[in-house]
Formats: structure tokens, C-alpha cells, sequence
């Protein structure tokens, strides 16, 4: 009689299973007295992909309140949009400041 060898399959625990999730990021515009408000909806637009009104909402916050959440993303992601809110306002000669800060 033929000898029927039997394959053993071993399923793993998939190690994204047990790794936690990323830190995440709040992104923030500071509020300064010089920089236009025209300018810091078109940095809304261009780099956070906010539409008009939420761009404008958001402008509204940084210049009542000091500081506008522009959203929220992984380290890499929140870097990068700082990076681009400081070359396009280098670009414009506008102070405008962003910082990123641990969402908890």
C-alpha cells in the first residue's frame, strides 16, 4: 500500500494584529497679526484640501481663537504639511507658523 504523507498547515497570527496603531498628529495654524486671511484659506485649500467654507471656518478659529486644527494624521503626513505650510509662506514673505502636536 502506498505510504499518504499529510501536509500540517500552521495559520499565524498576523503581527499587525498585535502591534498598536500609530501615533497620530494634530496640525495647527497659529494666529500672527500679519499674515492675510486671503492667504491662510488658500494654505487651507492647497495643502489641507479643505473646501472654501471649511478653509474659511478654520481661518475664523486661528484668527479668534490663536490656533486652528487643520488635521490630524500619522508623524510622516503631519511633517510633511508643516514643511509645506512653511515653504509657501516662506515663498510669500508671510510669518505664518504651523505646528504639530501628539493627538491623545
Amino acid at each position: 500500500m502506498p505510504r499518504i504523507e499529510t501536509q500540517k498547515v500552521v495559520f499565524a497570527e498576523p503581527n499587525a494584529a498585535r502591534q498598536k496603531p500609530p501615533a497620530m498628529f494634530r496640525v495647527l495654524l497659529l494666529n500672527d497679526d500679519f499674515t492675510p486671511m486671503d492667504f491662510v484659506v488658500q494654505v487651507l485649500q492647497q495643502i489641507f484640501a479643505k473646501n472654501r467654507e471649511q478653509a474659511t471656518q478654520i481661518m475664523l478659529r486661528v484668527h479668534n481663537e490663536g490656533a486652528g486644527l487643520c488635521g490630524i494624521y500619522p508623524r510622516d503626513i503631519a511633517e510633511t504639511k508643516l514643511n509645506q505650510v512653511a515653504m509657501l509662506a516662506r515663498e510669500h514673505q508671510h510669518p505664518l507658523q504651523c505646528v504639530m502636536e501628539e493627538h491623545k
